[in-house]
């Protein structure tokens, strides 16, 4: 099979190997096996809703990517949202010199970078099958919708399922899910083909406008929203209006009372202007005692 390749160079600090190691913990992935060198997956790229396959390796300074298709600048774009190399990360370092908490997680996993849903499309998807869900069946329910109804593209001579397109969840039936999930899912597809689900669009407006206009779609609460715009669009500078998991991780770094209210959170958050998506994912990952599966 022919091979296409580029590369993808990180401005400001960035190590792969860290990328590698979360994405080991990372249930909403489907368990990707990983050799330590490499990640390697399959999705429908957003710019033509195909099967694709790739494989990341590190490359002196960023990455090298090798693709099973031909990839244009839509897909390269994809690829570097999805590791946030399409950021310049070269001021991370002052927000965790304004803030010691975030310093001293900076300086306990330098150069990770979040690791993004494949697409917003995806992200969305997994918000609503994780619902009252714990993360590993839900992870299980997607894998298997996407071994029933997505392609399989062969990778480095292993074969990977992508999670189904918009236009095939829209049509499918029996997805394993309640009914109303379903609906949901269904409701999420024709917002994807409407263009509302995409990168380009959600990145495009302000971070209180796009979480707006995720939290319309159906199924879509403001957690989940936050989940889309953060770790499915990418957006950097974005701070979850409501993510239990997150506060609680907070008030045990900083010291916050139990009853503190959003508005303490968010006051927090400002210091890590314009990369509050990066500190709160360092916060996650780092987990402060929250399993690696609710991370």
């Amino acid at each position: 099979m022919t091979r296409h390749g580029f590369t993808l160079t990180a401005q400001g600090p960035f190590d792969f190997g860290a990328t590698l190691r979360f994405v080991e913990d990372w249930p909403a992935t489907g368990g990707l096996p990983s050799d330590g060198r490499a990640l390697r997956f399959a999705y429908c790229a957003e710019s033509d809703w195909l099967p694709i396959g790739v494989t990341v390796t590190a490359a002196p300074g960023g990455v090298a990517v090798a693709t099973t298709r031909a990839a244009g600048p839509g897909i390269r774009g994809e690829v570097a949202r999805i590791l946030s190399l399409d950021v310049d990360g070269s001021g991370f370092a002052e927000a965790g010199e304004t803030d010691p908490v975030l310093g001293d997680l900076q300086r306990k996993s330098p150069g990770l970078r979040p690791l993004c849903f494949w697409s917003p499309w995806e992200a969305a998807c997994w918000a609503v099958i994780v619902q009252r869900s714990s993360m590993l069946i839900a992870a299980r329910i997607k894998q298997r919708i996407a071994e029933r109804y997505g392609a399989r593209v062969t990778v480095d001579g292993e074969p990977y399922a992508a999670f189904p397109p918009p236009m095939t969840l829209l049509e499918a039936g029996g997805l394993g899910l309640p009914a109303q999930k379903e609906e949901w899912l269904r409701g999420l597809a024709r917002a994807a083909l409407d263009g509302v689900l995409t990168a380009e669009h959600l990145r495009a407006l302000d971070p209180p406008e796009a979480l707006a206009e995720l939290r319309a779609l159906p199924g879509v609460g403001p957690f989940s929203a936050g989940l889309i715009l953060i770790r499915g669009a990418g957006a950097p500078d974005a701070f979850p209006g409501d993510e239990p998991r997150l506060f609680a991780i907070l008030r045990e770094a900083y010291g916050l009372p139990e009853d503190a209210p959003p508005a303490a959170y968010r006051k927090v958050a400002e210091a890590w202007r314009p990369y509050r998506s990066w500190a709160s994912f360092l916060f996650r990952a780092s987990g402060y005692g929250v399993p690696a599966d609710e991370r």
